[in-house]
C-alpha cells in the first residue's frame, strides 16, 4: 500500500475547502459571541476514565484509545467534546448561576456516522448551563438557527423529540439492558411487527404504547395524537407540553415531531431537536438538554445545548466566492516593498508574483494589480 493513502473515512481537506470551513468556524463562534457564549478548549487527549466516565459510557465504541508513554495508563481521544465542557464547567470554572460556553474542535470516531461522513468531524457547539426552564432550550434552538441562517443554510427543518418518552413508557418494564437497546432501535426504525415481536411479554399498557410511538411523526398534528395514545402516562403530557412551547417560538421553519427518536448520544435528559435541510444527507445539528451531563464531576446542574459538523456543513452548502486579493509584482525595491507591506497591514491579501511564474493559485480573485506609475506604486483594477 502507498504511503500516502490514508485510512478509510479520514481524509485531507485541500484548499478551497478548507477556506470555506475555517471562514464559517468564525462566523459561528462569533454567532456564538454575540449570544453571550465564552469558548473554552478541552483537550484533545484525556485519561479513559475521564473520557467514559457517566454520561460518556456511550462513547466508549467510539472512542480510539492509547497508553500514555508517561504515565502507563490508558488515554481516550474525545469522540465528543460535551462531557469535557460539562467537566470544565463542574470543575474548573465552578461558577453559581448561568454560564454560558462554546467550542470547535476536532473530535476522532473508531466508526463513521454513516456511508459518506468523515471520522475526523470539526465539531462546534454551544451549551448553558444553571437554567432549568425552558428558555434555555429556546436560547440553544434559536443559537443553532442563527449559526445554520449565518451558513446561508436554506430550507431548514426542525425536527423535535424528547428523551422523557420513551423511558416513560418503559417505566416499571421488567427487561434487562440488551433487550431494552433493541426496543429502542425498532423504534428508530419504525419497525413495527419487530417491535411487537420484542414487547410480547411488556405489560398491556407500555406495550400498546410503544406500538403507538411507532406511528407518532410528521406534523403538529401528532402533539394531538400523542396526547390521546399516550395519556396513561402522566410524564409524557409534561414532555409534549414543552415540545408545543418551544415549536410556538419557532418562526420562519418548518417544525416537525419524531416522538420515537432516540438517536445520538444517551446523555439527553429532555426536550431534544435535530435540524435538516435539503442537500445533507444527514442532521446538520443535534442538541436539546442533558441535566445530568456534570453529575459524575460533582455538579449536577441543568444542562442545554447542540453541535455540529462544520465539514458536513461546509458539504451541504454552496462553496463561498474566492476571496479578492491584489496581484503584485515581485521586487527589491524598497518602494515597492513598502507598498506591499501597507496594503497587507491595511487587511488586504496581495499576492506575489515570483520570478519565472505567472500567478498560479486557485483561492484567491486577483481582481487588482499593483503597478507603478512614476515613483509611486498604485493599486489599478485587471
Amino acid at each position: 500500500m502507498s504511503a500516502w493513502v490514508l485510512p478509510d473515512h479520514i481524509a485531507d481537506v485541500l484548499p478551497s475547502e478548507a477556506r470555506h470551513i475555517e471562514e464559517l468556524r468564525r462566523d459561528l463562534l462569533d454567532m456564538a459571541r454575540c449570544y453571550g457564549y465564552e469558548l473554552v478548549m478541552p483537550p484533545l487527549l484525556e485519561h479513559l476514565e475521564s473520557l467514559l466516565t457517566g454520561a460518556g459510557q456511550a462513547l466508549d465504541l467510539q472512542t480510539f484509545k492509547l497508553v500514555d508513554q508517561l504515565s502507563g495508563r490508558m488515554m481516550g481521544l474525545r469522540a465528543d467534546s460535551t462531557p469535557q465542557v460539562a467537566r470544565i464547567d463542574a470543575h474548573l470554572l465552578n461558577r453559581q448561576g448561568v454560564t454560558r460556553l462554546c467550542y470547535c474542535g476536532p473530535v476522532a470516531h473508531t466508526r463513521p456516522a454513516g456511508p459518506h461522513a468523515t471520522r475526523e468531524p470539526l465539531q462546534f457547539g454551544a451549551e448553558i448551563y444553571g437554567h432549568q426552564g425552558l428558555e434555555a432550550d429556546l436560547e440553544i434552538l434559536q443559537l443553532a438557527l442563527d449559526g445554520l441562517k449565518a451558513a446561508k443554510v436554506q430550507s431548514v427543518c426542525v425536527d423535535l423529540a424528547d428523551a422523557r418518552i420513551v423511558p416513560a413508557l418503559l417505566h416499571g418494564v421488567a427487561a434487562d439492558q440488551g433487550l431494552l437497546a433493541q426496543v429502542q432501535l425498532a423504534l428508530a426504525s419504525k419497525d413495527r411487527s419487530e417491535l411487537a415481536a420484542l414487547t410480547r411479554d411488556f405489560p398491556a399498557a407500555s406495550r400498546q404504547a410503544l406500538l403507538a410511538l411507532v406511528e407518532l411523526y410528521g406534523d403538529a398534528s401528532v402533539l394531538v395524537q400523542a396526547q390521546g395514545a399516550l395519556s396513561a402516562f402522566p410524564a409524557v403530557g409534561q414532555a409534549l407540553s414543552s415540545l408545543k412551547w418551544l415549536a410556538s417560538h419557532l418562526d420562519g421553519v418548518a417544525v416537525s415531531y419524531d416522538l420515537a427518536d432516540m438517536r445520538g448520544y444517551g446523555y439527553y435528559s429532555g426536550a431534544r431537536f435535530s435540524m435538516y435541510a435539503p442537500g445533507a444527507n444527514d442532521a446538520l445539528v443535534r442538541g436539546g438538554r442533558y441535566d445530568q451531563v456534570g453529575a459524575v464531576f460533582g455538579r449536577n446542574r441543568p444542562a442545554a445545548g447542540f453541535s455540529l459538523d462544520v465539514k458536513a456543513l461546509v458539504g451541504a452548502i454552496e462553496p463561498r466566492t474566492l476571496h479578492a486579493a491584489i496581484r503584485a509584482p515581485w521586487g527589491e525595491l524598497p518602494a515597492l516593498r513598502a507598498a506591499i507591506a501597507a496594503l497587507r497591514q491595511g487587511g488586504e491579501t496581495v499576492v506575489c508574483v515570483l520570478p519565472g511564474h505567472e500567478s498560479e493559485i486557485d483561492e484567491f480573485h486577483c481582481d487588482r494589480e499593483l503597478v507603478q506609475l512614476g515613483p509611486q506604486w498604485v493599486v489599478q483594477a485587471i
